[in-house]
């Protein structure tokens, strides 16, 4: 990825010197597909039990379903879960594995319809694949003419033009201020409505020259800000995420982890705090009246983020802005 291109907040490539993974069966290395970031940081997080049952939530190119399988025995029990059916391709052929082709956000759902109560771990690697961003035809990425879609689930039919063409001003406006943290959501989305009368913004490069006299500062930066508003809008991401954290805390054994890998500050934020009280806002220990602290959910195992080193950043840029979370279940 050129590096004037800034797309931070997705699942990333890294480079490591472990030894490649093998092709699957359909004859596509996952590598090719997608290498995940902080890849051994995570997995060791989640500190795999040989007979355990976890979760990998976000599939991807399957570099983390992979490294818990090989840290599995032959009892454990690994369920992966991803929305987008070209991840479909990357599934290795191991009987301990079941393969979910559904968004995390029904994770309870789809672990009882496989019979399980509760797990030892439960990953997410949150954000968009390298694959996806690297697909034209996706319209997730900046550096490429597509079709302006963004769906990672293409079953479902609002796309990010579909967005552009029928939210109202206001709509876009909370849109770009909350979702993208741009300064001048306000003027963009008044930039907006003026210019789809007269201008086609279905795909990613029509869409960027029509709004191009709003960008302020870094047009990369901004650019990126826009695309990942539209995105998170498009697939839900937020609300999704909330679904998947309020369902852990009944789904992991007591002592068990959850380990989340995120992209940007929203996602952060959120995770940092559901980590920490168990709820989305900040909240201090003590109850309204100070006599005794709330009971915790979780056991902090990282009371700061892990982030990618010097080395990984330099190997690839597109890990820069991972933040990996661990916690684990009281």
């Amino acid at each position: 990825m050129p590096a004037s291109i800034l797309e931070p907040d997705h699942r990333c490539l890294i480079m490591t010197r472990r030894k490649p993974i093998r092709q699957t069966s359909e004859g596509t290395t996952p590598t090719d597909y997608h290498l995940p970031v902080l890849l051994h940081e995570s997995i060791d997080g989640l500190q795999v039990r040989a007979h355990g049952v976890y979760v990998d939530c976000t599939f991807g190119g399957g570099g983390h379903s992979r490294e818990i399988l090989k840290r599995l025995g032959e009892h454990g029990r690994l369920l992966a879960f991803d929305q987008d059916a070209e991840a479909a391709t990357q599934v290795p052929k191991d009987p301990r594995m079941e393969f979910i082709p559904h968004n995390f956000r029904h994770l309870h759902r789809f672990l009882r319809l496989h019979n399980v109560s509760q797990v030892d771990g439960i990953l997410a690697d949150l954000g968009v694949s390298s694959h996806q961003f690297d697909e034209a035809t996706r319209g997730f990425s900046t550096r490429f003419d597509g079709e302006l879609d963004m769906r990672m689930d293409r079953r479902q039919t609002l796309t990010a033009s579909g967005i552009i063409s029928q939210y109202s001003e206001q709509q876009l406006h909370k849109l770009f201020e909350q979702y993208g943290e741009l300064t001048n959501a306000k003027t963009l989305a008044r930039l907006i409505v003026q210019q789809r009368k007269s201008l086609p913004m279905q795909t990613t490069k029509g869409f960027m020259q029509a709004i191009s006299q709003a960008v302020v500062g870094n047009p990369n930066k901004w650019y990126a800000q826009v695309f990942q508003a539209l995105r998170i809008e498009v697939n839900e991401e937020i609300a999704a995420l909330k679904d998947l954290l309020q369902q852990v805390p009944d789904l992991l054994k007591p002592g068990g982890r959850i380990a989340v890998i995120t992209f940007h500050s929203l996602e952060d934020r959120i995770v940092k705090n559901f980590f920490k009280s168990g709820s989305f806002e900040n909240q201090t220990d003590q109850d309204p009246f100070g006599q005794k602290e709330n009971k915790k959910i979780f056991q902090l195992i990282t009371r700061k983020p892990i982030v990618p080193g010097a080395d990984e950043i330099r190997n690839n840029s597109r890990s820069r802005s991972a933040k990996l979370r661990i916690a684990e279940k009281t």
